[in-house]
Order: C-alpha cells, then structure tokens, then sequence
C-alpha cells in the first residue's frame, strides 16, 4: 500500500527537517489537511503553507479540504502546487463542479466521506475520481482512535469500484496504525494517511515500512 503522513502530526518548530525525514522514508505522499475552523473544530493552514511546503519537497502533496464551499478556493490550492485535492461530499452542494474544477488541471479528485456519510450518496461519482476517501474517525483533530465500523464502508466501496470496474483508489484517513494496517489492506485500501504513527515514532522509515503492507 501507499503510504502518506499527515503533517499535522510533525513537530511544527523543525517543519522543513519533519518534511525531509518522510521524504527520506520513503513516503509516498505528503498528506495536508486544511481545516478552516467551520466544516471541523480546528484551523491549520492554507494555500500559503502549501506553497512554502512545495518549494522544500519533491514529494506529491495530498490536499485535504476540511472546508465549506470547496468550490470557492479550489484554484487556490491548485496554484499552490497541491497534486492530490479531496473535498467533503458534505461541505459542498456543487460537487460536480468541483470534480471538473480539479480534472481541469490534471490534478488527481478524490470525493472524502467523514463517518456519519454512508457511500450511497457517493456513488453516483466514483466513476469521476481518481480516489475516495475514507475518513475512520471524525475530522478534526488527530489521534483519535480508530474506527473500526468504518470497514463495512470500505468493503462495501471496493466491492463497488470491482463490480464497475472503475480505476479508482481507496484512502482512508484516522487512527491507522500497524496494528488494523493489515485489516485495512484485506477490506481494500490503497492509500493508508498516518499522522502519529509516523510522525511520533523513532525510526520513520521503519513506521512507514510497517504500514506498506503487501497484499494478502
């Protein structure tokens, strides 16, 4: 599996060194999440981060819109190099507008999902997106434990790419650690996000080489 830490869980005070660490390890993905205090209790960061954090890697940035009305700051994000942009099916009622927003730009869409969301709704997509994203605990904030009964959503999503034979990806973001890695590879995920297990471990290239797990 593809392995993308999330940056809120570095040491913010040694950025550019955290960002270099996971480069170094191997990282597939740098995972960013923007949360701007409405959509979720929390605030992080914007375009202008994204832009700084650009500049210092080669690594693919993999932006998170934890925001309402995504449709309004979308070529922002874009302009500031991010590879990777999903937005909540729930923070938007243009979603196809903002599929096109991003498509456009031969960037790669991804639609996120936080718990509560079914997939049904969802569906109706997928066959526009290079990737779905399973959030497994509720966003905005990081160390939550994982959810488990997030794993009917996922199995039920793959099942659903499979039948229709859709190229598209499944992410899943909260709590994943290489204690579920395992599980989550076998319900069919793709790309695993990790925060604290990476970021908060000794070694990061051994953190990241625990969560890459080969298909089983």
């Amino acid at each position: 599996m593809r392995v993308a830490p999330s940056i809120i869980a570095a040491n913010f005070t040694k950025f550019q060194e955290e960002i270099k660490r996971v480069e170094k390890a191997n990282a597939d993905l740098l995972h960013l999440d923007v949360m701007d205090g409405v959509f979720v209790p929390n605030i992080t960061f914007g375009p202008l981060i994204i832009e700084a954090i650009n500049r210092i890697t080669d690594m693919e940035l993999d932006t998170h819109l934890m925001i309402v009305r995504p449709e309004n700051y979308l070529k922002q994000f874009i302009e500031a190099g991010s590879d990777w942009i999903s937005f909540h099916a729930e923070a938007t009622e243009k979603t196809d507008e903002c599929i096109k927003i991003i498509k456009a730009q031969n960037k790669k869409v991804g639609l996120a999902v936080s718990p509560p969301t079914p997939f049904d709704p969802v569906k109706k997509y997928v066959d526009k997106l290079d990737f779905v994203l399973i959030m497994t605990v509720n966003p905005g904030f990081y160390g939550q434990k994982f959810l488990p009964e997030m794993l009917r959503k996922i199995e039920e999503t793959k099942d659903w790419i499979v039948k229709h034979k859709l190229d598209c990806l499944i992410q899943v973001d909260g709590g994943i650690n290489s204690r579920n890695v395992v599980e989550l590879n076998q319900a069919g995920v793709d790309i695993v996000v990790a925060g604290a297990s990476v970021f908060k471990s000794d070694d990061y290239k051994k953190a990241i080489k625990d969560l890459r797990c080969l298909k089983v």
